[in-house]
């Protein structure tokens, strides 16, 4: 399931090894690690991060910094791995296999309340990126998160952030979880076959998988939730999704590392927020544009209002997803969270950038 991709200082060549990591994210069978040709291999301090789907725009922020140079710029040797859904990368760092995880903040509240203790480095992003889309063959039956009932709807994992997106639209709009199912189908060809063979009446996902849906006709938007506008709409404020976060104990014994991973990080935010689409895309593995590079680059645009210029967690943010979270997740509803531990703005208020 697992694939990791690892680059060093100069290993600009080695990018070509890369597999298609959206044609491939469910490939059990499939591992790639970048050669590190150009020497370098090992320079640094070696920090492994996973990433819920390093192809999914939402998350682009880890390869693009990879990209740019910015990691080893700090002196780092930064390892990334990819799962196909952000609860796999939190199992991963939770269990100790990695030392950071590229994933929604919201398993920061998830896990307090489970007895662990982590919390988000640097803030990504303000909206969730998420979008709902119905299969064209449901289009005539759901008009809105109140015609979920009955209904099969998409996933990229079962306890994911698009789970708890999807089961807080359908509170939200009088329909209980039980009157729906859930159905895990990852992201990217296996999402979009699911769509198109009705195993789903309808999805959560992200861009690229949402620029292709429309592109083959396969399903149109029901909520967009790709910027500040449509995360108040859906979710009634700013939704911190995509982020860094880390185990608390091993970011208060590393703040020298976090530190030149949030350096890294935040150069990147303001890099991106200075760069058009294209130019943005053009930085990116070649295969992540599936071969329609002005596709990719729509779908980056229409992404690019979710993050943030700075890694600052959003004011009300951590607000908002409690609110999302009690709203259907029992342990939580009757849990007290502590939302100052579930964050930091130690690091990046200190970044250089």
């Amino acid at each position: 399931m697992r694939k990791s991709v690892r680059f060093a200082a100069s290993a600009a060549a080695g990018l070509l090894a890369l597999s298609s990591l959206t044609a491939c994210a469910n490939d059990a069978a499939s591992s790639t690690a970048d050669s590190g040709s150009g020497g370098g291999g090992g320079k640094g301090e070696h920090v492994k991060i996973m990433v819920g789907g390093l192809d999914k725009v939402i998350y682009m922020p880890a390869m693009l910094t990879q990209r740019l140079g910015y990691f080893s710029a700090e002196g780092l040797d930064v390892e990334l791995l990819s799962e196909p859904a952000g609860v796999q990368a939190e199992t991963a760092l939770v269990s100790g296999q990695v030392q950071g995880a590229v994933g929604f903040y919201d398993h920061t509240l998830d896990l307090q309340v489970k007895g662990k203790s982590v919390e988000s480095v640097v803030q990504f992003s303000h909206a969730p990126g998420e979008v709902e889309v119905v299969s064209s063959k449901a289009a005539g039956k759901i008009s809105s998160p109140k015609d979920f009932k009955g209904k099969k709807l998409g996933v990229t994992g079962l306890g994911s952030s698009t789970d708890f997106l999807t089961k807080y639209l359908a509170v939200k709009n009088g329909v209980n979880v039980n009157e729906f199912s859930p159905v895990a189908v990852g992201a990217g060809p296996t999402f979009i076959s699911a769509l198109q063979k009705g195993s789903i009446d309808a999805g959560m996902t992200t861009d690229p998988t949402v620029a292709t849906i429309l592109d083959k006709k396969a399903g149109k938007i029901l909520l967009d939730m790709r910027t500040p506008e449509g995360s108040q709409a859906a979710l009634g404020g700013p939704y911190p999704s995509s982020s860094l976060y880390m185990q608390t104990d091993w970011v208060n014994g590393h703040k020298e590392t976090v530190q030149k991973l949030a350096n890294a990080f935040v150069k990147t935010l303001k890099w991106m927020s200075t760069h058009s689409a294209s130019e943005i895309a053009a930085k990116m593995p070649a295969d992540y544009s599936q071969g329609n590079k002005t596709l990719y680059a729509e779908a980056i645009k229409s992404t690019l209002p979710m993050f943030t210029k700075d890694g600052v967690m959003p004011a009300n943010g951590p607000e908002t997803v409690e609110k999302v979270l009690k709203a259907f997740n029992p342990n939580i509803k009757n849990a007290k969270v502590d939302l100052s531990k579930t964050f930091t703005t130690e690091f990046v208020e200190k970044a250089t950038g």
